[in-house]
């Protein structure tokens, strides 16, 4: 699906009963098992979206008026 949109894969989580489970409660597991390879996959992710948007290079110029000083 990333290759027919052209984006990037940040990450794969593995269906396991311990995430539905865990969120259901209240519980994400980045809290619940702070170590466990779920949640270390579950970080990695998010600092690949924290990088790819800090990266975007975003130009905001056109929303802005142009301001002119002209000298009379």
């Amino acid at each position: 699906m990333c290759a027919d949109y052209n984006v990037d894969l940040l990450g794969s989580l593995p269906l396991d009963m311990s995430i539905r489970e865990q969120t259901d409660n209240g519980n994400p597991t980045v809290i619940n098992a702070p170590d466990s390879k779920i949640a270390n996959i579950y970080k990695e992710i998010a600092r690949k979206a924290a990088i790819k948007i800090a990266n975007a290079s975003l130009d905001h110029s056109s929303k802005f008026p142009n301001i002119v000083i002209q000298n009379t």
